[in-house]
């Protein structure tokens, strides 16, 4: 065998080139990577992997539901490393507890699942009589959510067994009165101190600053006056909203489309009915039910005896009498006018069903059984074609602009792909506009072009990409937001660089006696501190106040720390001093007089509401703990690239 490999050795590379070659110039060496890149694994949670594609899609999917609660949310937000840091810190923590609860051995039993979607209003409504699920409507329901049966159950089942793990600590958590008082006493503690703080900006006038320290300065700290890294880009943008302007709806379509749709846009048909309703458990004995109906049925053949100018009357009468409705039966059964789906489904359905002045057969639901008449119908009047226009030719103009984003979306994709080298062949074929910018690789440094679609991460990531930078090619399409797509070329690419001193003197003179000052204050503050020590009489202190955690008097966090660690005791009777370093702000020493006890509580819901505050707290930290030593025992690892957020 290996011998006649050794003799058709060329034979096989000839066809092996024939093979992989034509593949390279369809697809090109950078589609080989690109078509990689989502497979990259970017965390490990045991032996379950995260890959770029699924924290993009776990991103777009979190953004999307932002956008639907809050549409005014500034898209850079959207796209934030911090709101990216969040999504693949999620993903990692499902991933976590999903591999605990695979060990424990936990599930959710189709019961356990059916009984939890019946808590949700929407999907409730859809059981039937029999306590079966409307299928169809169903489907139809998680559709227009871009969801199926499947995907959106075994969503939910996860869910149930995640909170099954995290029940098992939280559920733990007991709240003891005594522990938790002793706790809030602590943590609300209170401290009477006077205060005197030692401001940079009062320091500023006794800087001198000469050029050579301005120049020693801007030397040690390059990092601080850099233009950022920037990039001249061409850049085409496809929008629906472009696309829905762009189309003329002719008027025959409206026509045809108001015939066709009038019953619907013109309001939905309401029904006054009255009913008898003879209770009987859909769980209830055979017989318990068959007498029911047997009693139901003797009704109706009672009303049906009766002219039929005498039904009404006799109607409401038994209604009153029978009908083991409470809510209808003083009023002899009338339920007032409602439109479909108001109703249990059979119920509805034998009432959208009979005419004006009919009376129903035995009709059963979940609820009993019940005799239908229906009282009254209130049909909607027919909307003219020019009441309706408006609205027909916005319904007419989105539906035509779906369908044309949909094939241009396709285009759009494919051809900035394709022909890599410009944008002009997409631009020309979808008419779009090339317009041209520059960016910086982070928004947030300096002054650039960037606004709108140009502050998308996605975006400015493909543009500062190797492959773009480089080879200059078009980025590939990225989905700025639902029914938006983007893609750029590099045009010049400016790497970042050192400002020379000459254009950012100002700024290192600002920065030099910033800091200058602040040492100054800090060493006029320890100065005092010592003195003040030693000679407490000279202290020039503010007057005295009482601060807290949940009272700060806005003094500084760090200062607000120091005050409530100080050791009281230490000292006897006297009081303590303490100093803190600000950094920017400067210095601030306070002395510390007295603990003032901690205010009582007289309400006792505002007590039981503190102590529920802090069991909460305490639960957290518990599922926090658990988390963590899962995590660890897991080995769990995020492997991210050096530019890639940190997690």
């Amino acid at each position: 065998m290996f011998e006649n490999l050794r003799k058709h050795n060329k034979i096989l590379m000839a066809v092996l080139i024939l093979l992989i070659v034509p593949s390279f110039v369809l697809v090109g060496i950078d589609g080989y990577t690109r078509m990689t890149q989502n497979d990259r694994v970017v965390a490990r949670v045991g032996k379950l992997e995260i890959t770029q594609g699924e924290w993009d899609a776990a991103h777009r999917s979190e953004a999307d539901r932002l956008r639907q609660m809050m549409p005014n949310l500034d898209a850079r937000l959207l796209d934030s490393d911090a709101v990216r840091r969040g999504v693949l810190e999620r993903l990692v923590r499902e991933r976590v507890l999903q591999q605990a609860a695979q060990e424990a051995r936990l599930g959710v039993s189709d019961a356990r699942l059916f009984q939890e979607l019946q808590t949700i209003p929407a999907i409730a409504q859809l059981r039937r009589a029999d306590n079966t699920m409307d299928v169809d409507t169903y489907r139809e329901l998680l559709a227009r959510q871009n969801l199926t049966p499947a995907a959106f159950e075994a969503q939910l089942r996860s869910d149930l067994i995640l909170n099954q793990i995290q029940s098992s600590v939280s559920g733990t958590a007991v709240q003891a009165k005594t522990a938790a008082d002793l706790a809030l006493n602590a943590w609300l503690e209170r401290r009477e101190v006077q205060l005197a703080r030692f401001t940079p900006a009062d320091y500023a006038a006794r800087v001198q600053v000469s050029e050579a320290d301005l120049q020693a300065y801007w030397q040690a700290n390059q990092g601080l006056f850099q233009a950022p890294e920037q990039a001249r880009i061409e850049y085409i943008v496809l929008d629906i909203d472009t696309l829905r302007q762009e189309i003329r709806v002719n008027e025959q379509d409206l026509r045809s489309y108001y015939e066709q749709n009038v019953d619907r846009l013109s309001g939905p048909e309401e029904r006054r009915a009255s009913h008898i309703l003879i209770t009987a458990a859909k769980d209830a004995p055979a017989a318990e039910r068959q007498k029911a109906r047997a009693q139901a049925q003797a009704l109706l053949d009672e009303l049906r005896k009766a002219p039929a100018n005498a039904q009404a009357k006799l109607f409401a009468d038994l209604a009153r009498k029978h009908s083991q409705d409470p809510g209808s039966a003083s009023n002899g059964g009338d339920l007032g006018f409602f439109g479909r789906q108001a109703m249990t489904p059979p119920f509805e359905q034998a009432v959208f069903a009979l005419k004006q002045g009919e009376l129903s057969d035995v009709v059963e639901t979940d609820f009993g059984y019940h005799l239908i008449t229906v009282t009254g119908i209130r049909k909607p009047q027919a909307k003219t074609y020019a009441e309706l226009r408006p609205s027909l030719e916005t319904e007419l103009r989105n539906q035509q602009a779906q369908a044309r984003y949909a094939e241009a979306a396709e285009a759009f994709t494919n051809g900035v792909y394709e022909q890599s080298d410009s944008l002009k062949p997409v631009a020309d074929q979808l008419r779009l506009n090339i317009q041209t910018a520059t960016v910086n690789r982070d928004p947030a440094q300096g002054a650039s072009d960037a606004q709108g679609v140009l502050t998308n991460a996605r975006l400015l990531a493909a543009v500062f990409s190797d492959d773009a930078i480089q080879a200059k090619r078009n980025t590939e399409a990225v989905e700025i937001s639902p029914s938006r797509l983007a893609a750029a070329r590099v045009v010049q690419h400016l790497p970042a660089r050192t400002l020379p001193l000459a254009e950012v003197q100002a700024a290192v003179r600002e920065r030099v006696v910033s800091t200058r000052a602040a040492q100054l204050a800090r060493e006029d503050g320890q100065a005092k501190l010592a003195a003040w020590k030693a000679a407490p009489a000279q202290a020039k202190l503010g007057a005295p106040e009482v601060v807290s955690r949940d009272q700060t008097r806005n003094i500084p966090r760090a200062l607000l720390d120091a005050v409530l660690r100080a050791d009281l005791q230490a000292n006897g009777a006297g009081a303590v001093w303490v100093g803190v370093d600000l950094g920017e702000q400067g210095y601030a020493l306070a002395r510390v007089n007295r603990r003032v006890e901690r205010a009582p509580v007289g309400d006792p819901a505002q007590q039981n509401q503190q102590r529920l505050e802090y069991l909460q707290r305490w639960t957290q930290a518990e599922n926090e703990a658990y988390y963590q030593l899962l995590r660890e025992r897991l080995k769990t690892r995020i492997d991210l690239p050096a530019s890639a957020p940190k997690v």
